[in-house]
C-alpha cells in the first residue's frame, strides 16, 4: 500500500535550523545579479498537475520569459508531494539545495521555526508591491502572528466539492448536495455498477489531515490548545474523523481500492473518467484537460456545512495554496528576490493560476476573465468567507504527519472490512498525540 512518508519531530527542526544558522553564514553573493558571470538558480517547485512532466510544460515558458528579462537562467525541479516535505528538511538542516522552493502554506509556521528561510519584513514586501497588493487570507498562512513571513504566496487555493452533472443527472438527482446527510444519500444513489459516489485519497497524509481539520472545525474542535498543546482526541475531532472514514467503512459511497490513493492524482482521475461523481478538492482545471473533457462537465459547490445549532463552526474549506519560499544558504539572494518578484507579478500570476485553475494570490490578477468563471468565484466566496486557515504553530506539520498517517490506517482498515467504532478512533488520534507529545 502506498503511502506519503513525511515522518519528523521537532526536535528535528530545531536541529535543521541550528544547523541552517551554521550554514547560512557560509552564502554569498558573488553569482547574484549584476556580477559579471551568468546567474543559474535551482528551484524546487511543487506538483501541481496531473505530472511532473505536465508541470514541467507549466512553467518552462515563465522561466524563460523571466530568463529573457533578467539574464538569469532557472533550472526546476518538479518534486512530488510524497517527497517534498522531508527533501525541503534535509535541504534546511545541510544548507544545501535549491535557491527558491514551493512549500505547502500549512508547513509555513513549521519550516518558518528552522530559521532556514530569507524573512520578507515589510521593506521586502514593499518590493513586492507591499501586504495590501496579496489576498488577504493568502497572506496571513506565510508564518506565526507576529513575526515577519519567511514565504509569500504564488498559489491560492481551498476545497470544495466537484461533481460530474452527467451522472448527478443520469441518476436523477436535482442539483449538488447542501447537507451532508444529503450528500450521503446521493452518493449512494451514485454507487452502482462499478461507479462510486466519491473519490477520496485515502493514503495520503496531507489530504487526510486536511479533511480532518476541515471536518473538525464543523464539529467545534481545536488540533491545539491556546498553550499550543496537542488536543487531536478530543471527543469533537474524533467525530469529525469518523465523519470522513465512514464514507468508506459505513456508507459504503467510497471505493475500498481508494485506501491506496495516494499520489495526489488518482481521485481526480476517477472523478474525471466517471469512475467517481463527487470529489472534495482544491482544482480539477489541468487534470480535465489533460483528459480531454470539458471543464463544463463538472460543477462546483461547498461542501455541506453541519447544522449551525450543533455546536460547530461555519467552516468548509481551509485556506490552503503554495508559497513561494528564499534558502538562507542561496549564494544568489539578489536573483532570487527577482525571480520572487517575478512570479508574483500580474502576468506569471495570470498564465501559472489559469494554467492550474488555482487562485492568484494578488488582487491585481483578477483582471482577467479567466478568474470570473462560476467555478473561480465559487472558489473566491469559499476562500473569503467560509475557509479558515490551519494553526500557525511549529507543531502543525508534525500534526499532518502523524493524524494523516493515523487516518491512512483507518481507510486501509475500513477497506479491510474492519469495524471503524468511535473507540478504535480515539485510540489511533490518542497514538498520534503521544507521539507528539513524546516529540516535544
Amino acid at each position: 500500500m502506498r503511502t506519503r512518508k513525511l515522518g519528523f519531530t521537532t526536535a528535528a527542526l530545531s536541529m535543521a535550523g541550528a544547523l541552517v544558522l551554521a550554514t547560512s553564514a557560509c552564502g554569498d553573493d558573488s553569482g547574484s545579479a549584476g556580477s559579471d558571470r551568468p546567474v543559474t538558480l535551482t528551484y524546487w517547485a511543487s506538483n501541481q498537475g496531473p505530472s511532473l512532466e505536465a508541470d514541467k510544460q507549466v512553467l518552462q515558458p515563465e522561466l524563460d520569459r523571466f530568463e529573457k528579462q533578467t539574464g538569469i537562467k532557472v533550472n526546476v525541479e518538479v518534486v512530488p508531494w510524497s517527497d517534498l516535505l522531508n527533501r525541503i528538511l534535509a535541504a534546511a538542516t545541510s544548507g544545501q539545495g535549491p535557491d527558491v522552493v514551493n512549500i505547502g502554506n500549512t508547513w509555513s509556521a513549521s519550516l518558518q521555526a528552522t530559521g532556514a528561510f530569507v524573512p520578507f519584513d515589510d521593506a521586502a514586501l514593499a518590493a513586492l508591491g507591499g501586504k495590501g497588493r496579496f489576498l488577504g487570507p493568502s497572506l496571513a498562512a506565510t508564518g506565526a502572528a507576529g513575526q515577519p513571513p519567511t514565504a509569500v504566496p504564488i498559489y491560492g487555493m481551498t476545497y470544495g466539492l466537484f461533481y460530474n452533472k452527467k451522472m448527478f443527472a443520469d441518476a436523477g438527482i436535482d442539483g449538488p448536495p447542501k447537507t451532508w446527510d444529503e450528500l450521503i444519500a446521493d452518493g449512494k444513489k451514485l454507487t452502482h455498477d462499478g461507479k462510486w459516489g466519491l473519490a477520496v485519497e485515502g493514503a495520503s497524509v496531507s489530504e487526510n489531515a486536511h479533511h480532518a481539520f476541515i471536518f473538525g472545525q464543523q464539529h467545534g474542535a481545536d488540533l491545539f490548545d491556546s498553550s499550543g498543546k496537542a488536543q487531536f482526541d478530543s471527543p469533537q475531532q474524533v467525530a469529525a474523523v469518523k465523519q470522513y472514514i465512514d464514507l468508506m467503512a459505513v456508507h459504503k459511497i467510497v471505493n475500498p481500492s481508494n485506501a491506496e490513493y495516494a499520489n495526489g492524482t488518482e481521485a481526480i482521475q476517477d472523478l474525471v473518467t466517471g469512475k467517481a461523481a463527487m470529489l472534495m478538492w482544491q482544482s480539477i482545471a489541468s487534470s480535465v484537460k489533460a483528459a480531454g473533457v470539458s471543464e463544463d462537465d463538472f460543477g462546483l459547490t461547498p461542501i455541506p456545512l453541519p447544522d449551525p445549532g450543533t455546536g460547530g463552526r461555519q467552516v468548509n474549506g481551509m485556506v490552503a495554496g503554495i508559497n513561494l519560499a528564499v534558502f538562507k544558504h542561496t549564494k544568489n539572494s539578489d536573483a532570487a528576490m527577482k525571480f520572487v518578484t517575478f512570479m508574483t507579478g500580474k502576468e506569471a500570476q495570470q498564465t501559472l493560476n489559469k494554467a492550474y485553475g488555482s487562485l492568484p494570490t494578488v488582487n491585481d490578477a483578477y483582471d482577467d476573465p479567466a478568474f470570473q468563471t462560476p467555478t473561480i468565484t465559487a472558489f473566491q466566496q469559499i476562500l473569503a468567507n467560509t475557509a479558515a486557515p490551519l494553526p500557525q504553530v511549529p507543531d502543525e506539520s508534525q500534526f499532518e504527519t502523524l493524524v494523516g498517517s493515523a487516518m491512512n490506517q483507518m481507510f486501509a482498515d475500513a477497506a479491510a472490512g474492519k469495524p471503524i467504532s468511535d473507540g478504535y478512533v480515539k485510540a489511533k488520534l490518542s497514538d498520534a498525540k503521544q507521539q507528539m507529545t513524546g516529540g516535544n
